[in-house]
């Protein structure tokens, strides 16, 4: 990159960027599940075979949003300022 040649912007970019949907997608799932998990009954964890399933899938999506989210802030889109055509 030259001396001369503007800095990339990146905010416009970010309201874009796939990533942050899906990050805020599998967040509300999985505080969704994640509290049906805690608040649960037992019914549900004899279903399936003693393993609470919504506690454990909602802190899986938890965890899967919070890596979204972070790829997306650490490596966020750069849209060049002038796009030749």
């Amino acid at each position: 990159m030259s001396a001369n040649a503007p800095e990339p912007r990146t905010s416009p970019s970010r309201a874009f960027d796939i990533r942050m949907v899906i990050a805020l997608l599998f967040a509300i799932y999985g505080i969704v599940l994640t509290v049906m998990g805690a608040f649960g009954s037992a019914e549900h964890v004899e279903q399936s075979a003693g393993v609470n399933m919504n506690l454990w899938s909602g802190l899986g999506m938890l965890v899967f949003a919070i890596l979204m989210g972070g790829w997306a802030l650490i490596r966020p889109l750069k849209v060049p300022s002038d796009t030749e055509k």
